[in-house]
């Protein structure tokens, strides 16, 4: 079945929102609507909607005057089998003493590492992304270092990779959460994979904002690998929520984007220890 895409740009978040919403209501409808900031500092929003049918584009037009956007880029995304095509692409990787991998690569695994299984369809997170690839360095290092995490959280999991590699190394419990219902799903049965369930604990909050979570917390290790503004948006509560002399590792940070989290984080008694750049992204290791 083919797919269809229509994209457009805006210059403010209230705007966009907005359209996104107008959107949902197009005929053909659409099977997904999606309101992103593009993260280069420009404050620009991005829009996009996927359809099995071809959008309407005197109804795209009339929606970019409506709400003063570029107009719409519409595509057809041709019909692939992306879990085969991840599978055939994605390699293990290797970060510190983890191994990230696919069943696929079952027989690869080095002696004395600590395995990770992500499947190819949960391939979101799973450490070939620069960020991800960074917290787990953060993470070996920091071990390598004396550091031993006994009350840990990994905050918007995604997969839930960087709670079970602290989990894989620790003997504590480690909770995962994410503001998305499906994520805590991927994130749960990657638990379940790496027979890990009695040791992670996965639920739905957005930020803190979790029973679980409260009653877990101080934490003395914090993972935070999303974006900047949620970073900064979440400084006070990482702040309450550390214990003294606690440990942050944050990612999803562009370089150019390192110096104003730091400085938020500064201001709310949390300092940096370490900067690590993979490509563009940056991983910050933080301590109160």
């Amino acid at each position: 079945m083919p797919t269809f895409t229509a994209f457009t740009k805006l210059p403010s978040q209230r705007a966009a929102e907005a359209l996104g919403e107008a959107m949902e209501d197009m005929w053909p409808e659409p099977t997904g609507v999606g309101v992103f900031e593009i993260e280069d500092g420009s404050g620009i929003w991005e829009v996009g909607g996927y359809f099995t049918e071809t959008p309407d584009p005197v109804e795209l037009a009339l929606l970019a005057v409506a709400f003063q956007a570029k107009p719409f880029v519409v595509s057809e995304v041709p019909d692939t089998d992306w879990v085969d095509k991840v599978r055939r692409e994605l390699t293990p990787v290797v970060a510190g003493r983890f191994f990230v991998y696919g069943s696929h690569d079952a027989d690869k695994i080095p002696e004395e590492s600590e395995p990770l299984l992500i499947e190819a369809a949960m391939a979101f997170g799973t450490g070939h992304h620069g960020t991800t690839q960074g917290c787990l360095e953060a993470l070996d290092r920091l071990d390598a270092d004396g550091f031993r995490g006994k009350s840990v959280a990994d905050i918007g999991c995604g997969t839930a990779v960087l709670a079970m590699a602290a989990a894989r190394i620790w003997p504590n419990p480690v909770i995962a959460s994410d503001i998305d219902a499906v994520a805590v799903e991927v994130a749960q049965a990657n638990v379940d994979a790496n027979d890990l369930h009695d040791r992670v604990t996965c639920v739905e909050a957005a930020g803190f904002d979790a029973p679980a979570l409260a009653q877990a917390a101080p934490y003395d290790l914090i993972f935070a690998n999303i974006l900047k503004q949620p970073l900064i948006d979440l400084a006070p509560q990482m702040a309450s929520s550390l214990t003294d002399s606690g440990h942050a590792i944050l990612s999803g940070i562009l370089t150019r984007q390192a110096d104003e989290v730091i400085e938020v984080y500064r201001q709310n008694g949390i300092n940096l220890v370490r900067q690590d750049v993979i490509g563009d992204w940056v991983t910050l290791t933080l301590r109160k």
